[in-house]
């Protein structure tokens, strides 16, 4: 399996905010195909940030956005058009998910997104961190409990990392959830929350394995939060990580 590389804005929010057009310049001679935006463009306005994508040839397959519905609705879906996002994605951080009530609470916030961005021709995904993966009071597992109450039109971007970090294997998740994995975020370390991350290859992740086992995810997306190196040299390294296994390409090929 080859599929598309796309770079998170995330990751390289300090270095976009000091200086956007040579980072966008960095990225796209890295070779990503495309890149997953954030809701809030570090360094730049809309108007520039849509018009340096155009001229660098990099996609913009997917979008982190809050879910679209009630206020959010119409600034999240003008967003969504502006840069031509083709797949909305969300997710919740720290104190959502630490009792059935907050957890039914956040559920319902994606199942109203979802219909959303259903009527607007999008499909949207969920982006997990540790705590969906951790057990909740009555012993299940809190992504089990969301299963139960998410409207099955909602896909999942996996980000692996977390998965690991919360104690479970991530290629067994992406093979459980199937064809509803429309994304995977891939980074890597020591899969603990708070230690700096590294370039894929570099920590403990078998990313070769979670791809594997994905068989309906779209694109790839590497995503480092905070990083023990230069980011843009460990999203540098990290594309040709997955290029050179194989698992991933660029816009040239």
């Amino acid at each position: 399996m080859s599929l598309p590389i796309a770079v998170q804005m995330y990751a390289i929010r300090e270095d976009l905010a000091q200086d956007f057009d040579a980072t966008m310049d960095r990225v796209a001679h890295i070779g990503y195909a495309g890149m997953e935006l954030i809701y809030g463009i570090p360094g730049a306005s809309q108007e520039h940030a849509e018009r340096r994508l155009r001229e660098l040839g990099l996609k913009v397959p997917c979008a982190h956005v809050p879910s679209p519905f009630g206020a959010d609705e119409q600034p999240v879906i003008e967003f969504a058009q502006r840069f031509g996002v083709e797949r909305l994605v969300t997710g919740r951080g720290l104190g959502n998910f630490d009792n059935l009530g907050l957890i039914e609470a956040t559920c319902d916030a994606y199942n109203r997104g979802a219909e959303t961005a259903r009527r607007q021709g999008y499909t949207l995904s969920i982006h997990n961190h540790w705590m969906e993966y951790e057990r909740a009071a009555d012993g299940r597992y809190v992504y089990e409990i969301m299963l139960e109450l998410l409207d099955p039109s909602i896909k999942f971007e996996i980000d692996a990392y977390w998965v690991q970090t919360a104690g479970i294997d991530p290629a067994a998740i992406v093979r459980q959830l199937g064809d509803r994995v429309n994304l995977l975020h891939v980074k890597d370390g020591p899969a603990a929350i708070e230690p700096p991350q590294v370039a894929l290859g570099q920590g403990v992740m078998n990313i070769p394995a979670v791809v594997n086992a994905a068989i309906a995810a779209e694109w790839l997306v590497v995503e480092l939060d905070h990083c023990a190196t230069d980011m843009l040299d460990a999203v540098d390294q990290s594309f040709q990580y997955l290029v050179r296994k194989g698992l991933g390409h660029g816009k040239s090929a």
